[in-house]
């Protein structure tokens, strides 16, 4: 990534993950231009929770707009890389399937990275203007081709 310093990360780790893939995670978000510390945490599956594997707060739009910035077609492919890479070995089966979910530092909105997010939702990701979305989480919806917060449409 083109900036000298690199963006900083607190990573969420959920307990079922390998130390061998936190530091897979880990080297990938590097090779991704972030400085990331990790904390391994208990399995969260409450109700009321969003059920993930790994939890990333960043300050995200600098980090969608550097990739952005870069080689587009390189960091989107790196990033789908290490999602895909991360939750195909922690997740076996299509049951167990949890996401990768990215937290904005500042405003708390999450962005949910699904493990068969499509070439199209990570290319409009990247180009993603956060400020649109008042409320999370904001997924890539696949019928309708773009990302969006159900909640925050509801709100309106």
């Amino acid at each position: 990534m083109p900036n000298s310093q690199p963006l900083e990360a607190d990573v969420l780790v959920d307990a079922e993950v390998s130390p061998d893939v936190e530091r897979l995670l880990v080297d990938a978000l590097a090779g991704l231009g972030v400085h990331a510390r990790t904390r391994v945490v208990p399995t969260r599956r409450g109700v009321g929770d969003l059920s993930w594997v790994v939890l990333v707060s960043l300050p995200l739009q600098a980090f969608l707009t550097s990739m952005g910035a870069a080689l587009a077609e390189q960091a989107q492919q790196g990033l789908r890389d290490l999602v895909g890479r991360l939750l195909r070995r922690e997740q076996p089966s299509p049951a167990d399937q949890r996401p990768m979910v990215l937290r904005d530092v500042a405003t708390g909105l999450q962005v949910v990275l699904e493990p068969d997010l499509p070439a199209e939702g990570y290319r409009q990701l990247l180009g993603l203007d956060l400020s649109q979305f008042q409320v999370g989480p904001v997924h890539y919806d696949r019928f309708q081709g773009r990302w969006r917060s159900e909640l925050g449409e509801a709100s309106r």
